[in-house]
């Protein structure tokens, strides 16, 4: 039984009641809400940031900062909580990053506001990554699917609320409450952390490559660095983007040489030797390159261009959230039902193209509905490239190799984002100062105001005569809308090389996509343990509700009903089963449950004790068999890596799995639903003529609700690792 797998540490969650668990969840949950939030709640309140505090050319920073930060800090954070223990770390992350949303809402200046948000940034990257880690230390594996599942719900719901509250903070009280909101969600984070989160501390030790990460956030800091203000502060042909580039080069080439050495690498490089891989890398990077450019540019647009007001900005770019969302959770469906998937990362890569030629194409006068389709058709095309992206490069290495590939994939998207805010900022305040040079030429203009003031605060638009307005704004408006053309050849690259992408058979274990991998900015860091456990149980709770069981009894060579074999491993889990009582509990039909233990009664497999049903020695047998027939059944989605030479924990993985499943409550032998406005009055007889069999064949003399079963009770103790003898 499940209890007998893994006797010496302690089971995630054991000791622990439900409802301290899903207390501590709850508060996980808003732990991750807020490093989730803060990257979509900013962009909706920069035009105004830049109004109040000035450097429309730094705009760029006050998101690239944060993301980078993040970025760098995330491996950290994984290996310190494996080493030091989750609880401690977590807390941790939630005071830096409490500590950096105080002083962003204080910030007097950019300067101040982008070094905040690198800090609020290196706290949120841990945030993210050990909030999800700490679900495995909670819930058994069977669970971990379920409950990050939840994680990957809070991406999707910050994705639309994000833009929606930095509009109405910043309309109806000020853009520094986008900040200061974090203060009391947070408190309210680690006080319940503080008082509910009771979890073993399992040191796990790591060579952690300080040097690498270093090396690779350095790189990556002076590559944007020379994207941001190449042009700008200073001439490309200047010493200083000069000096830049070149230390990003050294910098590149020390980073390879450490990452050649280094024992657990941040970012290994045989994965590079990987075509699958690297293509991958590439498309994500470019993918990443877009989707942040274009969402920290539009509200811009929306609000300067068209004067829509903060709030009603973020509503406009629903349309591309939705998009989004849609395209993503259909791929990944139909790639999990088809096993098909290079067609989308083509025609997400298309489509993304297409849609920003049809942004470069708005100007002052576009309506709102044809606004909100450009919108719906850019987020379209990069949710059809999104999700497959991982299931690819997840599917194209080893099992050793699958956490590190999978934070790869999010690791360059989030470069990607950096970089494409940054050169989206850059080509924006080039043309914007030209074309408002041109458009105020030889015109007569109020004291304070000119090109560099306008270009600086959009709010001195105000201040022009009406006759000038028009002009400016559509300064401003071509400004924004030439970014998007200027980024459709590097999303053509990626259309290219997606065409090179070999579509090698899917394994099944890659084909329940995690919404946190999608949707996240910074890398999503799990072992390649925990990334297993998290696809293996929500594909072990997708078969338990079909035909698993008709499967399984198949493959043990065993001609019985579905239900049958349910009810034989449901013994095994319980030692004793009253049928009766059983239909009070499970989801089966009374009807099911009396066909199926009639059956294994007859066929010698369990015979009676009073109410009790226990198995014989023919159906401990039977048993053994089934139960190997359910861990092959998972053990098939793994495909090559489950191999002669699978590791130990992935065995462990399995048979745990294996154990937590078979014949609990939410597993649902195969039979058709009955209608449900007849399923009381059912029941009900069936349980009547139930009862007078039993009465009359055990002379027992007494109606059944006078006793009780250990089957009254539910699995979700189990599942939480309270495990209870039968009585």
């Amino acid at each position: 039984m499940a209890q007998q797998l893994s006797p010496s540490p302690p089971a995630p969650g054991e000791g622990q009641s439900h409802r301290s668990v899903l207390v501590a969840i709850g508060a996980l949950l808003l732990g991750m809400l807020l490093a989730a939030l803060d990257q979509t709640i900013v962009s909706t309140a920069l035009p105004t940031i830049v109004s109040e505090l000035g450097g429309l050319d730094h705009l760029s920073w006050v998101v690239t900062a944060y993301l980078l930060a993040a970025t760098a800090a995330t491996p950290l954070w994984g290996k310190l909580g494996d080493q030091y223990g989750r609880k401690k770390l977590f807390q941790t992350a939630i005071v830096i990053f409490l500590i950096g949303s105080a002083l962003c809402g204080v910030a007097q200046n950019m300067p101040q506001l982008i070094g905040f948000r690198a800090l609020q940034g290196l706290g949120g990257g841990g945030l993210m990554v050990l909030s999800m880690a700490i679900v495995g230390d909670l819930v058994t594996p069977r669970e971990r699917g379920k409950y990050q599942g939840l994680f990957g719900a809070v991406f999707g719901v910050t994705s639309v609320l994000g833009p929606l509250l930095g509009g109405f903070f910043t309309e109806h009280l000020s853009w520094r409450w986008v900040f200061y909101i974090n203060l009391p969600i947070g408190v309210v984070a680690l006080v319940v952390i503080a008082a509910v989160l009771h979890i073993p501390v399992r040191r796990e030790k790591h060579t952690i490559d300080y040097l690498g990460t270093f090396l690779i956030a350095s790189v990556a800091t002076a590559l944007v660095l020379v994207a941001s203000l190449g042009g700008t502060t200073w001439a490309w042909s200047s010493p200083q983007i000069i000096g830049l580039a070149v230390l990003a080069v050294v910098l590149l080439v020390a980073f390879i040489a450490v990452e050649r050495r280094a024992v657990e690498p941040v970012l290994p490089l045989k994965l590079f030797r990987m075509r699958t891989f690297a293509l991958v890398a590439v498309i994500s990077f470019v993918i990443g390159f877009a989707m942040f450019g274009a969402m920290t540019y539009l509200p811009t647009f929306l609000q300067v261009v068209h004067d829509i007001t903060p709030t009603m900005s973020g509503v406009h770019m629903l349309p591309m959230v939705f998009g989004l969302l849609i395209t993503s959770t259909g791929s990944g469906q139909i790639v999990s039902r088809t096993g098909r998937w290079k067609v989308f990362p083509i025609l997400g890569t298309a489509i993304t193209a297409v849609g920003l030629l049809l942004l470069h194409q708005l100007d002052e006068n576009s309506s709102t509905w044809l606004m909100s389709a450009y919108f719906f058709v850019f987020g379209a095309g990069l949710g059809l490239v999104m999700q497959v992206l991982v299931l690819v490069a997840q599917n194209s290495v080893s099992y050793q190799d699958l956490g590190v590939a999978t934070s790869g994939v999010t690791f360059f998207r989030s470069i990607g984002s950096a970089f494409g805010v940054a050169i989206f900022g850059t080509i924006f305040a080039n043309r914007l100062t030209g074309q408002l040079t041109d458009a105020l030429a030889g015109q007569s203009l109020p004291t304070g105001v000119d090109a560099g003031r306008l270009a600086a605060d959009p709010r001195a638009i105000g201040q022009l005569p009406a006759d000038l307005r028009p002009s400016v704004l559509g300064a401003y408006s071509t400004s924004i809308t030439d970014v998007f053309l200027y980024a459709v050849p590097v999303v053509l690259l990626a259309f290219v090389l997606a065409w090179f992408l070999r579509e090698d058979k899917l394994r099944g274990s890659v084909t329940a996509p995690d919404t946190s991998q999608t949707l996240a900015s910074n890398p999503v860091e799990r072992s390649s343990y925990d990334e297993c456990a998290r696809a293996l149980s929500v594909l072990a709770t997708r078969e338990g509700r079909r035909e698993i069981y008709e499967k399984i009894t198949a493959r043990a060579g065993y001609d019985l009903l579905p239900a049958a074999s349910w009810l034989l491993l449901r013994i095994k889990r319980h030692g004793t089963v009253e049928p009766a009582r059983l239909a009070e509990t499970a989801p089966v039909p009374l009807h099911v449950i009396t066909d199926a233990a009639r059956q294994v009664e007859e066929r010698g497999l369990a015979r009676r004790e009073g109410l009790q049903m226990i198995l014989t020695d023919t159906g401990a047998e039977a048993v053994v068999r089934l139960s190997q027939a359910r861990e092959d059944s998972l053990a098939e989605l793994l495909g090559d890596w489950w191999g002669p030479e699978r590791p130990t924990d992935l065995v462990k993985l399995v048979s745990e799995l294996t154990a937590e499943v078979s014949g609990s409550t939410r597993e649902r032998p195969h039979f058709p639903q009955p209608p449900r406005d007849h399923e009381a009055h059912l029941r009900h007889d069936e349980r009547e003529a139930l009862e007078r069999r039993f009465d009359e064949r055990d002379g027992l003399g007494r109606r059944l609700d006078g006793r009780e079963s250990h089957d009254r009770r539910s699995d979700d103790g189990d599942d939480h690792g309270r495990r209870h003898p039968p009585p």
